[in-house]
This record gives structure tokens, C-alpha cells and sequence, in this order.
């Protein structure tokens, strides 16, 4: 039996793999995937230390929706924001640019 199916559903990993072979769907992944890498690493660390959204948003000076649609991806987020999101979670937002 194939892994990556079972029932006949394929799974994430599966799909993703197939849908990175297409050339301008991986130049668009790639392009968002910095945000993606923020919001996954605020979300392990607020998972890491237990924290729940509504604790963040207060730490953050925000509300716990504000932190539930920037853990989701469903906004762009500020700077500013990120940065006080991070520091909710006791992580320093770091920006650098590459060639």
C-alpha cells in the first residue's frame, strides 16, 4: 500500500511535494514562506512555554482574535506587531537581508 494515500486521500506532504514541481507555484511558495517562518516560530514558542492566545495578545498589547489570525497566516502582519508578539513570547524578532 502506498503511504502517502491511504483511503484514497493523499496526504500533505504528498501534495506539497507534487504542487513544489511546478515552477512558478514554487517561486510564489517561496516567496511568502519568510512570513510562514515567523508565524511557525512564535507558535512552537508560545506552545513551548504553555502560553494560551489570550495571554499573548495581553503581553502583546492586543486582542487574542489579533493573535489568532496571525498564527492562522490570515494577516500581513506589521514590524511592529511581530516584533511585540515575539517579545510576548519571550523571542527577539530578528530581520535580515540576503542576496
Amino acid at each position: 500500500m502506498n503511504k502517502e494515500r491511504k483511503n484514497n486521500v493523499i496526504s500533505y506532504a504528498a501534495m506539497k511535494r507534487a504542487a513544489l514541481r511546478d515552477a512558478k507555484f514554487r517561486k510564489e511558495y517561496e516567496a511568502i514562506q519568510p512570513e510562514f517562518d515567523v508565524v511557525r516560530a512564535v507558535l512552537d514558542a508560545r506552545l513551548k512555554r504553555g502560553l494560551t492566545q489570550a495571554e499573548i495578545a495581553r503581553r502583546a498589547g492586543t486582542t487574542q482574535s489579533a493573535i489568532a489570525r496571525f498564527e492562522a497566516g490570515r494577516t500581513n502582519p506589521t514590524l511592529d506587531f511581530a516584533s511585540r508578539v515575539a517579545r510576548a513570547v519571550g523571542a527577539k524578532l530578528e530581520v535580515r537581508l540576503t542576496r
